[in-house]
């Protein structure tokens, strides 16, 4: 008996798990419409999922966290045919959208990281998403005839690349902000070490492609935004730059620019300290293409 036990304990470690979390206060008030749902305390309910997700984390077992959205989880059972007021409907809506994402790994952060992390993701993907969508209906270029979809993606790819080798060596941090047809896009990318012989770091896959993604949605609706990025040197100091989305291309902002962007606070525009060992720089130029359509 005691050697089952213990092989049930090893195999719950080898099962890797997730969790739904309603982030929002007001999204834990729509799911108490269902009989089922027991909980009736947002806070608590919290506290009482960072107690499940710590007894994991003791177990060894690996956790996701996914965002429980319960419009989402009411069209999920709609076309599935499911009855949406049991515990088993929303387990299953639960795997399914920790499969999808956008969902975090669990790693020991207290609640008052993992919601803004897990929520940040959400809007990456939505971010994402309606990039795709923006670029699927760009049309035609009026000056060249062609596809502005293809003709941004083509040269977010290369604004990508000339920003990558601007940016130098160093650990790097890159948030793209867009406004595209009324809608904020947002694309986070950071920089891993190149396998073999050192050199510069590039921008992880999914991660640049994002970054690439959200850049063209930009370029082919004549979106504006810009990109700021943080790089930090072996020494632990941090260099931010920026960089202007205008004309299909980033220019570079000022050393001032970017120290009035870091810091003004963004909600009532007080200006805040600068953080220590930071060094506030202009954006480097990047050569833009001699030919070719911008959109």
């Amino acid at each position: 008996m005691a050697r089952t036990r213990t092989d049930a304990r090893l195999l719950r470690r080898e099962m890797p798990g997730a969790v739904g979390l309603l982030a929002d206060a007001a999204d834990f008030a729509a799911m108490r419409r269902y009989a089922s749902f027991l909980f009736d305390d947002h806070a608590a309910y919290l506290r009482q999922v960072e107690g499940v997700l710590r007894a994991r984390a003791t177990q060894g077992a690996y956790t996701t966290v996914a965002l429980f959205d319960p419009p989402g989880f009411a069209r999920f059972c709609a076309e599935r045919g499911l009855e949406p007021d049991t515990p088993a409907s929303r387990c299953r809506y639960v795997a399914e959208s920790a499969a999808r994402g956008p969902a975090v790994p669990y790693g020991g952060q207290p609640m008052d990281r993992l919601v803004p992390q897990l929520l940040d993701a959400a809007a990456r993907s939505r971010s994402r998403e309606r990039a795709a969508t923006l670029l699927a209906a760009a049309g035609r270029c009026e000056d060249c005839g062609e596809h502005r979809a293809d003709a941004a993606l083509a040269r977010a790819g290369l604004l990508v690349d000339r920003l990558t080798e601007a940016l130098g060596p160093g650990a790097q941090h890159v948030v793209t902000t867009v406004r595209s047809a009324g809608f904020p896009l947002v694309a986070v990318a950071r920089s891993v070490d190149p396998p073999g012989p050192p050199g510069p770091p590039r921008l992880r896959p999914p991660d640049g492609e994002a970054l690439r993604l959200v850049l063209a949605a930009g370029i082919a609706t004549s979106g504006t935004g810009g990109v700021v990025a943080r790089t930090t040197g072996a020494d632990g100091r941090e260099r931010v730059r920026g960089w202007r989305l205008r004309d299909g291309w980033l220019a570079p902002l000022t050393e001032k620019e970017v120290y009035a962007a870091y810091c003004t606070n963004a909600r009532t525009g007080a200006p805040l300290p600068p953080e220590p060992d930071v060094t506030y720089s202009a954006g480097t130029p990047l050569p833009r293409p001699e030919k070719g359509c911008h959109r």
